[in-house]
């Protein structure tokens, strides 16, 4: 497997990266896995830019410093501080139309597995009007990881972000936010990592997650920036 640490010198180089792992596996059979801190964005969905009040949204970000993008699957907005974990797993695929279901357990499962080890209670499910709304996801007193798939016809993408330790920064930047495109959003309903008791380094949790995920596979480590 590969293990792919760092991130890209800006977002764009950065979103190349994971691009890069799902067209590989596809190509040549072999799973890939990473886990890094994006660069601090607001990570928009198609349905918050086709919202009347999409500009007052983006104005919101812009205006605590969280740049906006617009990414072309997922749900919601989701907020990147800078330290807040990102990770994608790139699985081969046999047969395209097989396993969706399969993945997310898993996914899920190494997720719980992985937060637990770092003396999280983690567990399924998410609080009511939690930001990214989605069936797959992991609380702790409160919402602390989304996960989502993007699938093509030789591989899958299986993606999260998990809640480290800037809790409050991410409250603060998506009350606005959920209110301009309408969606509702509870602030309890944001957990982090720290607060349910884990460790608020980004890089133990990134660790914590590739360990899990990589398991006894032979690997093979690559920097971000040298993936093309």
């Amino acid at each position: 497997m590969r293990v792919i640490r760092g991130r890209g010198t800006d977002r764009d180089a950065d979103s190349a990266v994971t691009a890069a792992m799902l067209r590989d596996a596809g190509e040549t059979g072999e799973p890939a896995f990473r886990a890094w801190t994006p660069h601090r964005q607001i990570a928009f969905g198609r349905r918050d830019a086709r919202a009347d009040r999409y500009d007052d949204a983006v104005a919101a970000a812009e205006a605590r410093g969280f740049p906006p993008v617009e990414r072309s699957v997922g749900g919601r907005a989701v907020a990147y501080t800078g330290t807040t974990v990102a990770f994608a797993h790139a699985v081969p695929l046999d047969d395209a139309r097989a396993g969706l279901d399969a993945r997310y357990e898993a996914e899920t499962s190494a997720v719980v597995r992985a937060l637990r080890t770092l003396g999280v209670p983690a567990r399924r499910g998410e609080p009511p009007n939690s930001y990214c709304p989605g069936e797959h996801s992991v609380q702790a007193g409160g919402k602390l990881c989304g996960i989502a798939q993007r699938v093509r016809k030789s591989a899958a993408l299986v993606s999260g972000v998990v809640v480290v330790a800037d809790r409050d920064e991410i409250v603060d930047v998506l009350v606005p936010i959920y209110d301009a495109i309408g969606v509702p959003f509870d602030p309890d309903s944001v957990g982090s990592v720290a607060t349910a008791g884990g460790s608020a380094s980004p890089d133990d949790v990134c660790r914590a997650l590739e360990s899990v995920f990589v398991g006894d596979a032979e690997s093979r480590v690559e920097d971000a920036a040298d993936v093309t």
